[in-house]
């Protein structure tokens, strides 16, 4: 059985309960108002730190618009250089076919030429403008395709640098409703979930830095490939101007050269007439000659008979008479003379007949050669100027039309 307490220690007792109680009231008032505290305190800085954590989403908001922005203009200016280059090159498709119409009648005048007879197959100053110009039309042709290619391969590149930029945008895009998406989250949002250890994950493929330089460097890109579409825009077009002027100006020589042959031709042509003409009457006149020579030979028949008849009559006289008197002197002169005359009158008709022979000569010479000039003449002025009458106009050959 336990002692008794005295009234001191029951006193005691109370005092020590009362002491304790109070300071466990204490520790515990205090305790709940520095929770209180704490509570408010985290509650201000999740709100702040929410707060700060929108107002940075807000701006990312705002520099993805900016950049897509940025990347759609490029892109138009992009697809606006693109057309005007994809122009460009439809006129260069023309150009290049226009250029087919002129090199065919060359080749055709080329091939009409050889049939050119004797002496008028010559390698004139015509025949050298042609194989000129069929030079030029292929050097042409050949800058056109060069240029192509180029205007291709460009065109290329600028439909590569588009698709990067498109992508670029479509992932803006995204990333643009998706931070709109976050923006607009509250804390009263129903459709809102924990993902615990998320934010021990980093999946992140850039910063800010590298990311506003990926864009620009996108846009830089672009811009470098329209600053080269305009190059070669530009290149192109003094092609053009180039090539047009090149082809009308060896045409224009070419045709120069032609009417300064046909001139030439006609000119011969016309001479060569004339001395076939007096050729034929040259000829008309030895034939009257020839005719001349033989009645006068004919003629001299009599004359002789008569002379020789003398003489031989004069043989008859008898004895002395048989005188060499200057009777029978004169008439063996007379026979003579006349035997002289036919011998002369004989060559001459010999020569005559020759001359003839060579004035008929020249006239086949002379029927051949103007056979030959008309044949020329016809090539060149009709088959040749003819296929020439009409060339492409200036627009047509820098691909306008």
């Amino acid at each position: 059985m336990k002692p008794p307490v005295s009234p001191d220690d029951w006193y005691r007792s109370n005092s020590a309960n009362y002491t304790r109680s109070e300071s466990s009231r204490r520790n515990a008032e205090n305790f709940r108002m520095d929770t209180t505290r704490l509570i408010q305190c985290k509650d201000q800085l999740t709100m702040k730190t929410q707060t700060e954590t929108s107002r940075w989403v807000g701006e990312r908001i705002v520099d993805i618009a900016f950049w897509s922005n940025e990347i759609k203009h490029e892109i138009e200016q992009l697809m606006k250089a693109t057309e005007t280059l994809r122009q460009m090159k439809f006129r260069l498709d023309k150009a290049i076919v226009e250029t087919e119409g002129p090199s065919q009648v060359t080749w055709e005048c080329l091939y009409q030429r050889q049939k050119r007879m004797g002496s008028d197959q010559v390698d004139d100053d015509v025949e050298k403008e042609l194989l000129q110009e069929v030079a030029v039309i292929k050097s042409c042709q050949e800058h056109l395709e060069r240029v192509r290619d180029k205007v291709k391969k460009q065109l290329e590149g600028n439909r590569e640098t588009q698709h990067m930029l498109e992508m670029d945008l479509n992932d803006k895009h995204t990333a643009y409703e998706i931070d709109s998406k976050c923006y607009k989250f509250i804390n009263c949002n129903t459709n809102v979930n924990l993902y615990p250890n998320l934010n021990k994950m980093d999946k992140s493929v850039s910063v800010p830095k590298t990311w506003a330089r990926f864009s620009e460097d996108n846009i830089l890109r672009s811009q470098a490939e329209r600053m080269l579409s305009l190059k070669v825009r530009e290149e192109v077009e003094r092609l053009l101007e180039k090539t047009a002027a090149d082809m009308w100006n060896q045409f224009n020589q070419v045709n120069v050269a032609f009417t300064h042959r046909i001139t030439e031709i006609a000119e011969a042509k016309r001479r060569l007439e004339t001395h076939l003409a007096m050729t034929l009457q040259e000829m008309f006149q030895t034939e009257k000659t020839i005719t001349d020579l033989e009645q006068a030979i004919s003629d001299k028949r009599l004359p002789l008979k008569v002379a020789q008849n003398r003489l031989e009559e004069r043989t008859r006289r008898p004895n002395m008479e048989l005188c060499r008197d200057p009777a029978h002197t004169r008439l063996l002169k007379e026979v003579d003379y006349i035997q002289d005359t036919v011998q002369t009158l004989r060559q001459r008709l010999s020569e005559a007949h020759n001359t003839l022979q060579q004035l008929a000569d020249t006239k086949s010479i002379l029927e051949h050669e103007l056979f030959v000039k008309a044949n020329s003449l016809f090539i060149d002025q009709e088959r040749c100027m003819a296929l020439r009458k009409t060339f492409p106009s200036n627009p047509r050959l820098v691909g306008y039309t």
